[in-house]
């Protein structure tokens, strides 16, 4: 393995100069720094990036807490966060913890015990009171206490232009699909606006609501759905997963979408025309809210305070086949 002595003894230059050069620290001669420059590429050398920032005593590693990297939304999220961390000069550690506490609590304790710089977060479970604040902390979606910011799409906008849509695309009883989730975030006000715009506008509505994830993501819950409320003729389901799949039983079940029942997702994570049918659906902002969590990190590292506690970023909706 190419060490920074190799570079050194290449370029001519004492290891000091080849480390100034690396870390862009110190006065170093314009023909000095392409001579280490040239030594680095022809051996493509890789700085040991865990032995500089123990030297430095300064992480340029930040960490990213995922429930599940194959689900698009998490994935999309996560490319931009990467990005946006790339172009400030950081690297991205990824941590997978398959939505299991457990292995969230792990990451947690191991990432504070390693000093990465900082941690975007993201988790439905209730772990609150085994996260310290002693590290920067960004949270997408869920409040865990008000020295972490929370960033998120607004959710509770986004309930209320569903329900608004449903109702323009002919829907006289809708209904919202989703789960009991363990531990409050900002996702649960999906409902909260999907019910609070129903009351407003004087629309008879029905919340159907699964013991869990795994529960509503069972077909017998949809078939159950579709069983007892068949004078339903509008769906809001809380995540575009929900709602494929709620399509898909729906089919199998004899009932046409749209003519029968309209169908509204969240997320926005169905984006090429290949897929049918087209969901219609409310797009998050993904990009905006992974490059605004990096920027509020970053100024966290730097120790400055931020003036929100959190940052709810718009929504839109995308209009498909299934309205």
């Amino acid at each position: 393995m190419t060490s920074i002595k190799d570079v050194a003894n290449l370029a001519g230059v004492a290891v000091g100069t080849v480390s100034r050069v690396i870390n862009n620290a110190g006065a170093v001669k314009p023909v000095t720094r392409n001579k280490v420059l040239a030594a680095i590429e022809q051996l493509n050398y890789v700085p040991n990036e865990v032995a500089r920032n123990f030297k430095m005593q300064k992480s340029k590693m930040v960490a990213l807490l995922l429930p599940s990297i194959w689900h698009p939304f998490f994935s999309e999220l996560a490319y931009y966060i990467e990005d946006e961390l790339d172009q400030e000069g950081f690297k991205l550690m990824l941590c997978n913890s398959g939505g299991k506490p457990e292995k969230e609590l792990y990451y947690f304790d191991m990432l504070q015990q390693n000093k990465v710089a900082g941690i975007v977060g993201i988790t439905y479970n209730d772990i609150e009171d085994s996260v310290s604040s002693g590290i920067p902390i960004i949270s997408i979606d869920r409040h865990f206490m008000k020295e972490i910011t929370c960033v998120t799409s607004d959710n509770f906008g986004g309930g209320c232009m569903a329900l608004r849509e449903l109702v323009k695309a002919g829907a006289q009883k809708p209904a919202f699909l989703g789960s009991v989730p363990m531990a409050y975030s900002e996702t649960m006000l999906r409902k909260q606006g999907f019910v609070h715009e129903a009351n407003t506008m004087g629309v008879e509505h029905i919340v159907f609501e699964a013991e869990s994830d795994d529960a509503l993501l069972n077909d017998d819950t949809f078939r159950q759905f579709l069983e007892t409320h068949k004078d339903v003729d509008g769906v809001f389901a809380i995540t575009d997963m929900v709602a494929a799949r709620f399509i898909e039983i729906a089919k199998a079940a004899g009932v046409k979408v749209p003519s029968d029942i309209r169908v509204i997702g969240y997320d926005g994570i169905q984006d090429h025309p290949y897929f049918h049918p087209v969901l219609s659906t409310i797009r998050q902002p993904v990009e905006e809210m992974a490059r605004t969590a990096v920027k509020l990190l970053l100024k966290k590292i730097g120790g400055d305070s931020l003036d929100q506690e959190t940052y709810r970023i718009p929504v839109t909706f995308r209009a498909g086949e299934t309205t």
